[in-house]
């Protein structure tokens, strides 16, 4: 009788929950937090397959994203209900999502026309290359003073182009009206508010601005972007605040509770970082690296490379907040491909493990431009490439570049940040799965000379999404004023080298980068009457070269017997 009384007041005591989706690039997880003191209740996680059709391309099946969103749901319901926890006190859900992920889907079936084209996938590099030599003085940045972004094959606009010009479900379905294109949040809240019966096709700002369609300061989607880009508005979302109820969750344990925040996942962990005021900042280390700093009421448009993007609308009638963005293509993802490609780790643990049995890459420098190097270069040619390797090196000195390579990359987007707003950051606030990595903290506050500042609840992109929701009008069970915002305990990593032996390492890095450049190019080049030259092909021009010097001589050999 004394644990049921026990169980019942607990249930009490707890008050409004609220929930995440976050849906990130390797899986998918659901959360449940405590709106008075933001504690994690429970969690599911369910890993996400990539598939890679063809060197360069990275897709994702729409359907499995959405039935692992289901999963989770469901599991972690399971676990409240375990720990004595009533669900019928969750009272609202946030979406957190990968950006820029692009998907089409069918409105009258319900069904994708295509896998979902990750944010990393470089399919659409000749697309870019093509668009920006269109452009005058072949500028990448033709397009900035309206999106905040370089035209890359990061963003949607491209992927969407793609899709359009070389799946022909899709074009037939934008022709008769039944397309439906969104980014991963567009596509669980359609699905989860009813789908073809009546589901809601919306995006969040934050979301919306990484497309390159959207207009950053009129706040919607641009006709000129549409049409530079040839795409029909028709089959665009409909652009909301970040915090607004948006619908009613229509199946599962869940059922009629509303969809109320929806934050691109950089964004959600700025808010879940409580990073409100002009000039706060935070680093996400997930699959690639984000740092997002806070530039408030007012687009800042850099001129280091950053990217300007929308950070939040906390509300129908609440200012747009702006941020800088510097991102990283390739964080987390170099451990999976040690994993998987090389076969060198079984995991993360391991990766740490024998970074730190050596302490030390011994000069060898790892550079994972694997698709092309993001802020500050924007440079699509780049590739990968591990160099200063000798006969001592071992797997163990790999494993500790790669941790050094993501603190190289980190710091040279935190240059940048400090250059464009000509006040340098005094510490870091860092989140995401890898900030679990103790060694790579330490290497982190080296590389940068200052401290490093980790949140104990690692959470913070799910958070930030329970947040808006639980924020939005309608709902109003979770108060973001600075005085009801709980406090925060963080572990520091202060510097431990000199700063002249991370000043060598940092030069050292760059000169790596330096040889990374320029490796692939995919638009001929043509000769002066617009003809293709073989010639434009260097290891081709060198082959056709090799060869007919070798006939040459075999003639020259021959006529000498």
């Amino acid at each position: 009788m004394n644990g049921d009384m026990a169980a019942s007041s607990s249930r009490i005591m707890l008050g409004p929950l609220v929930a995440a989706i976050d849906q990130g690039t390797s899986s998918t997880r659901f959360l449940v937090f405590n709106s008075k003191t933001a504690e994690l209740l429970s969690h599911h996680q369910v890993e996400i397959k990539q598939s890679f059709p063809k060197e360069g391309w990275v897709e994702e099946d729409p359907r499995e994203i959405l039935q692992s969103v289901y999963e989770c749901m469901e599991r972690t319901c399971e676990k409240l209900t375990q720990l004595n926890i009533d669900i019928s006190n969750i009272k609202a859900i946030g979406v957190t999502n990968q950006r820029e992920t692009t998907l089409v889907w069918d409105k009258e079936t319900g069904e994708p026309l295509y896998n979902a084209i990750v944010w990393l996938d470089l399919r659409t590099q000749s697309t870019v290359e093509r668009l920006i030599n269109k452009t005058p003085g072949r500028n990448k940045n033709h397009l900035k003073h309206k999106t905040g972004l370089p035209i890359s094959t990061y963003f949607s606009a491209v992927k969407l182009r793609w899709l359009m010009d070389n799946v022909d479900e899709v074009h037939e379905a934008i022709l008769s009206h039944r397309a439906m294109f969104g980014t991963i949040d567009s596509w669980l809240i359609w699905c989860l508010t009813g789908g073809k019966k009546g589901g809601v096709h919306c995006t969040d700002v934050t979301n919306a601005s990484r497309t390159m369609l959207f207009n950053i300061h009129t706040m919607d989607w641009d006709p000129e972007l549409c049409s530079y880009f040839g795409i029909p508005m028709e089959i665009l979302p409909r652009v909301r605040s970040s915090s607004e109820i948006y619908g009613l969750m229509k199946s599962g344990a869940l059922t009629g509770i509303p969809i109320s925040g929806c934050l691109g996942d950089q964004s959600a962990a700025l808010v879940g970082q409580m990073c409100f005021q002009d000039g706060h900042a935070k680093n996400t280390y997930g699959t690639g690296c984000f740092l997002l700093r806070n530039t408030g009421s007012k687009p800042v448009m850099s001129d280091h490379g950053l990217l300007t993007t929308v950070a939040y609308k906390l509300g129908r009638d609440k200012p747009a907040c702006y941020a800088l963005e510097g991102s990283v293509a390739i964080a987390g993802a170099v451990v999976r491909w040690l994993k998987d490609n090389l076969g060198i780790i079984d995991g993360s643990e391991e990766l740490e493990k024998l970074a730190a049995s050596v302490g030390t890459s011994y000069g060898c420098y790892f550079v994972p431009a694997f698709s092309g190097l993001y802020a500050p270069y924007w440079e699509p040619s780049a590739r990968g490439i591990i160099c200063g390797l000798t006969q001592f090196t071992n797997r163990s000195h790999l494993a500790f570049a790669a941790l050094e390579a993501v603190c190289f990359q980190t710091r040279e987007i935190l240059d940048a940040m400090n250059q464009d707003s000509g006040i340098p950051l005094n510490q870091l606030q860092v989140d995401g799965g890898m900030t679990s990595n103790r060694l790579l903290m330490q290497l982190q506050a080296d590389i940068l000379c200052i401290p490093v500042v980790k949140p104990s609840m690692p959470e913070t992109t799910a958070l930030g999404a329970a947040m808006a929701a639980g924020a939005a009008e309608g709902v109003s069970v979770w108060s973001l004023s600075p005085e009801d915002l709980s406090e925060v305990t963080s572990e520091k990593f202060e510097p431990q080298i000199n700063p002249e032996e991370s000043e060598f390492r940092y030069a050292r890095w760059k000169k790596a980068v330096q040889k990374a450049m320029n490796w692939e190019t995919t638009e001929p080049i043509c000769n002066g009457n617009g003809e293709t030259s073989i010639f434009s092909s260097v290891p081709l021009g060198f082959y056709i070269l090799g060869s007919m010097l070798m006939l040459i001589g075999a003639k020259y050999i021959s006529g000498q017997k």
